[in-house]
Formats: structure tokens, sequence, C-alpha cells
């Protein structure tokens, strides 16, 4: 059928980027009054879409905000492996794990505070999906890291969840002082590089066969 005299149609590019700035909207909005606060209509009505636009996209809320929180997690493994497939410089691994974690919450403050505070409003198959996602990145992370435990594979788990709840929380600890990046940074990786090294501290190098189980 033929589009109507004198209507615009938006090219690809043009509805793909409208629709990434909603979707940044809604982060916004989300992480401001609370996920559970929110209704699909007040949702579509801020975005400046009909509901129906809206369900198009997604068939209920829950289902944004699990694409958000993937997007969070998906970003942390991307960096964690990045790091553990760049060749040994002589760099300290855990530093730079920290500083690209920091830079992170920098760049997604409000995807780190919507999976922190609201991962609990989806629903019981999307939690499965984000707990699969978590647990993959806290598995990278132990991997990039470089390190065994002489602990139980329970309580190996334990400690990646430890460590990745530590890199994910602690960067928000002081985003209300009155101090610069460079200090909060500092202040932060200090207290994480001590709290890390402790848990590590004991620790034997990962062999290449435990290496490959726990990946």
């Amino acid at each position: 059928m033929a589009a109507k005299a004198g209507a615009v149609s938006m090219s690809i590019p043009e509805r793909c980027s409208r629709f990434a700035q909603s979707r940044d909207k809604a982060l916004d909005l989300f992480a401001r009054k609370g996920f559970g606060q929110v209704g699909m209509r007040e949702l579509a009505t801020y975005l400046g879409l009909t509901p129906g636009s809206l369900y198009h996209h997604y068939p209920s809320k829950q289902h944004l905000l699990l694409d958000l929180i993937e997007e969070l997690y998906e970003e942390l493994l991307t960096t964690v492996r990045l790091i553990e497939q760049s060749p040994d410089n002589g760099v300290n691994t855990l530093q730079v794990i920290i500083r690209a974690h920091l830079n992170l919450y920098r760049e997604m403050p409000l995807h780190f505070r919507l999976a922190e505070r609201d991962s609990c409003c989806l629903n019981e198959e999307q939690q499965l999906r984000v707990s699969h996602l978590r647990e993959q990145y806290e598995r990278q992370l132990l991997v990039a890291l470089g390190y065994r435990t002489r602990l139980t594979p329970h309580r190996l788990q334990a400690a990646g969840h430890a460590i990745a709840s530590l890199l994910s929380s602690a960067p928000s600890w002081l985003a209300w002082r009155t101090l610069d990046d460079q200090e909060r940074d500092e202040l932060m990786e200090d207290l994480m590089m001590g709290a890390i090294d402790r848990l590590l501290a004991t620790r034997n190098p990962m062999t290449p066969g435990l290496q490959a189980s726990v990946a």
C-alpha cells in the first residue's frame, strides 16, 4: 500500500536511534522513581509513545527492565574477557579490573542501580536468566584474576560472588561525597584492592586444568 501523501517515513537508522533514546529515557525514569512505581501507561506517556506502540516493542515493562539489566551484564562480561585475554605486560590484573569497573560505573550508573535494586521485580524466568548471566560474570572474574582457592566449590562460588558484589556496589558508596573523580577512584581502588587481595592472599595460581573447569 502506498504511503499517504505528506506522510513522513523514518529510515531504519532513524527508528533505531529513536528507540535507543526511548530506552535511555525509560532507564532514567525507572532509576529515579523506582521500577515498581512506574506503570506502562505512565512510561509510554513519558517516552512520547502510545501504549500500543510501547507494547509493540515490549510485552511488559519487565521485559524492558530485563533488557537493560542484560545490557549491563553483557558489558561486564565483555570487559572482563578482554582483560583476561590481554597479554601479560607485568601489570596488576586486579588493579586493571578495578579501574575498568570504576570506568564502567561512571558510564552506566543507572544500569548498576537498576540491577542492584530492581532485579527482584522480574518474573521467575527472567530472574533465572539474570542469575545465569551473573554466574558467568563471576566465573570469568575468577579466571581473569588467575587464582584458585583451597575452598570447596561452593565456597569458591561464594568468593566469586563476593568479589563481583564489591566491584559492582562499592563505586556508589562515595557517589554523593564532594570528591573529584581522581580522589574518589583512588579511595575506591585502595579499598577494593585491600579487600580482594586479602581474600586471595593465601591462594595459589590457577592451573590450566582448573582454569578450564572454572570457565
